[in-house]
């Protein structure tokens, strides 16, 4: 398992190679995601009140054993009410996993009852938040379940698996285990096809699992490139950054540029330094930085979209750090376009 070199900041604590801001490019993503519930019963006022209470212990041990109960109803009841309990509470995350909830949770994310399997992935998700948790919860056999969800759960049961595989990815060697249990394929469907919450989820956790170099390579050949392409050009998306920040990390190898390319993207970017935000144009500028630096083709395709003015434009007005991208950028472009000269490396993260 390769890894890149190495970045210059951190996102969940974890390294990545990409621009300053992509850690705010992701930061909206919340990972404790238990749903929304149209009525409050009694019941449920009752478990939100035991989940602040230091006497929870009891009643967790009961619901750890209803777990494995042979009434579905009773499985059901028990799953929902330890994600809620592990809904915002740390001291409860780390009980439940003691407990031993965690086998039989796994267990229900292979549910053939699709509501009982959305229980299980999102009770799992809410105590994966703990650090300690997580080992426990790969050691167990949580992520083939997991991605088997990714693929074929409800909508809910979807975005929680991406999320629960994303917070089980903090661990670094865990994102290569993640990536040959065939996580990337739904992801990049998920990213395709699901709604907004679904689209955003699936980037944030590709982008995490992509700084491990088989995981970009995973991703391009499951046809990630065109979802993003179109994200990138989709202004009212509210994912322009998102997906930049991914085709940054996924650029970085020759793969990942070539795919770009053919999906469209020079033109795209190109548009991007000329009418997005001032971070859009910063990142947009880097990847055609990163496209470029070995290609006179490519140079060549990005001069005739007419990138020079908006490249100047913010060569002048731009951040100190999109300044710098944009006249390394502007200084390849006017270079001779004969063969394929090397020039400076782009290094994204500087």
């Amino acid at each position: 398992m390769a890894t890149e070199a190495p970045a210059t900041y951190t996102y969940m604590g974890c390294p990545y190679t990409g621009g300053d801001s992509s850690s705010t490019a992701f930061s909206d993503c919340n990972s404790d995601r238990s749903g929304e519930f149209s009525t409050t019963s009694a019941q449920n006022r009752r478990l939100f009140m035991s989940s602040v209470t230091e006497n929870s212990d009891e009643l967790i041990c009961q619901l750890v054993s209803d777990l494995e109960s042979t009434c579905i109803e009773s499985q059901r009841k028990a799953a929902l009410e330890l994600r809620l309990l592990a809904k915002n509470k740390t001291e409860n995350r780390l009980k439940i996993a003691r407990a031993g909830a965690v086998k039989p949770l796994i267990s229900l994310v292979q549910s053939s009852d699709l509501q009982l399997q959305e229980y299980g992935v999102t009770a799992i998700l809410n105590i994966s938040i703990c650090e300690e948790n997580k080992d426990l919860i790969v050691s167990s056999g949580a992520i083939k379940p997991l991605v088997k969800a990714l693929r074929s759960g409800t909508p809910t049961a979807k975005e929680n698996a991406a999320i629960a595989l994303l917070r089980l990815s903090e661990i670094e060697e865990n994102k290569g285990v993640i990536g040959r249990s065939g996580a990337i394929p739904p992801l990049v469907d998920l990213l395709e096809n699901g709604g907004v919450r679904g689209k955003k989820d699936a980037a944030t956790t590709i982008f995490s699992l992509c700084s491990v170099r088989e995981n970009k390579v995973r991703a391009i050949q499951a046809g990630i490139m065109k979802p993003l392409v179109e994200l990138m050009a989709d202004f009212g998306s509210g994912m322009v950054d998102k997906a930049a920040f991914v085709v940054s990390i996924l650029a970085t190898v020759s793969e990942g540029k070539s795919r770009l390319v053919e999906e469209g993207g020079i033109p795209v970017l190109v548009e991007i330094v000329e009418v997005g935000s001032q971070r859009q144009k910063e990142i947009a500028a880097a990847i055609l930085l990163q496209v470029c630096e070995e290609s006179g083709t490519y140079r060549t395709m990005v001069a005739r979209e007419g990138a020079i003015p908006p490249l100047v434009s913010l060569s002048q007005s731009g951040t100190s750090r999109a300044k710098q991208k944009a006249e390394a950028l502007i200084d390849l472009l006017r270079q001779p376009r004969s063969g394929n000269t090397a020039a400076r490396p782009s290094d994204v993260s500087n």
